[in-house]
């Protein structure tokens, strides 16, 4: 009897599968990283194919070590990095560029054109988005006007476009379903979230012809089968592929967020703050985003969401980059072994800054360096820098929803670090709730894929599922945690409009 759920979790760094069973367990997990490519400052692209077979090569081992037979398995949902932006012949399955990630800024003069033609409130009307780089739309136009081939396939209708979930179920499918789901759609600047369907106008304006574009479904519902012959995946042949669904609502999913006014956020390559709006879509004066966060059947809740570009990514690059550290948790270490920053202060803008101050421009600095900074103190301005980005989030999003929010849930990698939870909690002011399981990414899209083939029979059920490993409180006193504050939102200022 089938009785797993396994999860395909596509990153921005790494591809994994997760195998959960009924309860929410964790039954066999596997990863793979794969490279980076950096073309030019501020351009980050993946190679489609090293993404796709990192996650063959995931799921082959995350099967074969967990010792589970195929015929346990009732369902696959997959979850992944949005945005990020693939194009491919659909004759020979062939990209015709690499995959332009979501963190790349080179569209970002062609953002700032689109603002010039007026299109800034129809674009935040129909798609409850901004006009920026880090949206899939101005991606595609990049690649049909530089890429002579795309050009030539499109004439041809034989280009396809898709966000990664596309291009994994199309590719686990042999070629025979196209689909996106509707999380996914709402991340192209492209897709009318109201009505469910690929905006007409916004594609003529982008030169985009819409017959490269995936048909938009719900999250939960049976897409199609594995074929016959996957390389590395012979075995899965027929199991259903039946969930879909962006990796930030997937958290919000994951974690039990059902509920209008719930939030949570992921601390991941970088920060995303989502809350359920319920069927209602809130619009933002603040800068923050909306869309759809899941469909389940005829059923759609939404999301208002604020995102963070740079977060664990910024803690990589002190080990990486900077060999200022060995791990994540020698930097945890170094910043508990000093009581505060020195004075400090890390704007992680790598790739701009995000909400609620959408500035392509703006660039990484560090302020207030002085004789006495040492490497403690800059791993722990890290991390407050971490927890500062969501305090913005969370400001913008109280003032947009009317809600004081009095928990905040939380998962991804980052988030096991114990320090940087308690200086979240003081930052916000609210508890800081921490589950046993923080891998809520993956567990949404099992949830979502369980749900369409009966492994869970409701929302209800999946609710039960959840515990808490730990709540954060805050402790720091009020009066010093305005101080900081004020001197992190000063810091910003310095680093905005930086590259223009």
């Amino acid at each position: 009897m089938a009785k797993y759920v396994l999860a395909l979790d596509q990153g921005t760094t790494s591809s994994r599968a997760i195998i959960f069973d009924k309860k929410g367990n964790i039954v066999s997990k596997a990863q793979n990283e794969f490279e980076q490519i950096y073309p030019k400052a501020g351009w980050v692209e993946h190679d489609p194919l090293a993404i796709l077979y990192s996650q063959f090569q995931a799921v082959a081992n995350c099967v074969i070590s967990g010792g589970i037979r195929p015929s346990e398995i009732a369902g696959i949902g997959i979850t992944n990095q949005r945005e990020t932006t693939i194009l491919w012949d659909r004759q020979t399955g062939k990209p015709v560029y690499n995959a332009i990630v979501w963190q790349c800024r080179r569209t970002a003069e062609l953002c700032e054109e689109l603002k010039a033609r007026g299109l800034e409130e129809y674009v935040k009307d129909k798609t409850g988005l901004l006009i920026d780089a880090y949206f899939s739309g101005t991606k595609i136009k990049w690649i049909l006007d530089n890429v002579p081939e795309a050009k030539q396939l499109a004439d041809e209708g034989r280009l396809l476009f898709g966000t990664v979930e596309t291009w994994l179920i199309w590719n686990l499918t042999g070629g025979s379903v196209h689909v996106t789901d509707y999380s996914n759609a709402s991340r192209t600047m492209l897709f009318d979230v109201d009505k469910l369907c690929w905006d007409k106008y916004l594609c003529e304006q982008l030169g985009i012809p819409m017959s490269i574009l995936p048909e938009p479904v719900p999250s939960s519902r049976v897409y199609g089968r594995v074929a016959k012959g996957i390389l590395g995946l012979e075995s899965l042949e027929g199991i259903p592929i039946c969930g879909a669904i962006g990796d930030q609502p997937a958290a919000l999913f994951g974690q039990g967020c059902f509920e209008a006014g719930q939030a949570k956020n992921t601390y991941g390559t970088g920060c995303f703050l989502l809350m359920n709006t319920g069927k209602t879509r809130v619009k933002s004066k603040n800068n923050l985003v909306t869309g759809v966060a899941w469909g389940i059947g005829d059923d759609v809740e939404y999301a208002i969401e604020g995102s963070a570009f740079n977060a664990g990514s910024v803690i990589k690059w002190l080990r990486d980059e900077l060999h200022m550290i060995d791990s994540a948790k020698r930097c945890d270490e170094l910043a508990e072994s000093v009581p505060d920053a020195n004075g400090i202060y890390f704007v992680p803008a790598f790739t701009g800054l995000g909400a609620p101050y959408w500035d392509m421009y703006a660039r990484g600095c560090v302020i207030g360096l002085t004789r006495g900074v040492n490497r403690a103190h800059v791993a722990r301005s890290v991390l407050e820098a971490i927890a500062y980005q969501v305090t913005d989030l969370l400001e913008a999003m109280k003032s947009d929803s009317d809600i004081d929010f009095t928990e905040l849930r939380v998962d991804g990698g980052a988030s096991v670090s114990n320090i940087m939870m308690q200086i979240q909690a003081d930052m916000i002011r609210c508890n800081v709730n921490r589950p046993k399981n923080v891998e809520t990414t993956a567990l949404g899209a099992a949830y979502l894929a369980g749900l369409a083939v009966g492994v869970w029979e409701s929302t209800e059920e999946i609710q039960n599922n959840r515990s808490v490993e730990r709540v954060f409180t805050p402790e720091m006193d009020v009066a010093r945690r305005n101080e900081l504050y004020d001197g992190w939102k000063k810091a910003v200022k310095c680093s905005m409009g930086w590259a223009k």
